[in-house]
């Protein structure tokens, strides 16, 4: 009897092993870009990822795991947020934390004009990405690093005194994405650069989002900052979830469709939907991240099965 006991047990443990080996394990590391300030993404299925703060957060990180989990695929997913923070701050403050296990996948960013002290100078980013990384790659030799690069800010553009003030909205996102590329470059773990940014532009170049919310937001069109118009609204954070997840993953955002549940969810009509989720392929595919080769999810989402589906 007790070596049956004890056969059991080693059988569990094996299973457990491999169980947990057959998870890729992700990790963000930001700020208020990542939890999802100002919408009703920031708590959105908080029980479906950790947070290492546990501040109750689910943000960007949980649309994730949600369209992972609708595409059949194992991802266990962490997150490590502090508003108003850059790099910097992770790095100095919260190696402790990050360094409990070792990593698949991260996904992180820093401050939304490079550097809170000196708008437009990728300078910290730079070196903070490289110090970061470094740390990570210590954890684990094969990591994959993946930097977000972020949107322009409305306010920044409009109303106030900063380098990007009067400039083409699509500006400052292009000049976030040349930091992240430069810091992208000094940092072997780093794997690739989220353009968020870039598909926020081709929403509004689209005609599916509004360009400036100060002159008001035209007919039949979203709004992809929130109250601020600084932070994202709900459709601000969908759009920017579903580029990183053609970017760790190499799927067709596309393939979620438009009866995709998390969007469901969140309020967003079918239009909405497919329109948010086709600029995310463009930018995709318009730097060879993803195919145009949309998968069939193992178990078709209808909307009214959304809410139970988790």
């Amino acid at each position: 009897m007790k070596h049956s006991i004890t056969l059991l047990a080693i059988l569990v443990v094996a299973f457990s092993s491999f169980a947990a080996s057959a998870e890729t394990s992700a990790l963000f590391i930001g700020n208020s870009f990542t939890y999802g300030y100002g919408s009703s993404a920031k708590f959105y299925r908080a029980d479906s990822v950790t947070d290492l703060n546990n501040e109750g957060i689910g943000g960007v990180p949980a649309l994730f795991k949600s369209f992972t989990d609708q595409a059949g695929l194992d991802y266990d997913v962490y997150l490590e947020t502090r508003g108003g923070s850059g790099l910097d701050f992770h790095f100095e403050n919260k190696l402790g934390v990050i360094g409990r296990r070792q990593w698949d996948q991260v996904v992180m960013h820093g401050y939304s004009t490079l550097d809170g002290d000196n708008p437009g100078n990728p300078k910290v980013l730079i070196d903070t990405t490289k110090q970061m990384a470094g740390f990570l790659e210590g954890l684990n030799s094969d990591v994959e690093v993946y930097l977000t690069a972020t949107w322009s800010r409305a306010d920044r553009v409009y109303r106030s005194d900063s380098p990007w003030r009067d400039s083409p909205i699509e500006q400052m996102a292009l000049d976030v994405r040349a930091g992240y590329d430069k810091a992208a470059e000094g940092a072997a773990a780093v794997k690739g650069v989220n353009g968020v940014g870039e598909a926020w532009t081709r929403a509004m170049e689209a005609g599916i989002a509004d360009p400036n919310p100060y002159d008001g937001i035209d007919f039949d069109k979203i709004d992809l900052w929130t109250f601020d118009h600084y932070h994202a609204s709900h459709y601000g954070y969908y759009l920017e979830a579903l580029v990183v997840f053609g970017n760790l993953t190499g799927l067709d955002p596309r393939s979620l469709g438009e009866n995709e549940c998390s969007a469901f969810e969140l309020g967003m009509s079918r239009p909405q939907i497919k329109g948010l989720q086709q600029v995310a392929y463009e930018q995709l595919a318009s730097e060879g991240k993803v195919m145009a080769a949309p998968l069939i999810l193992p178990k078709p989402v209808a909307p009214e099965r959304c809410v139970g589906a988790r």
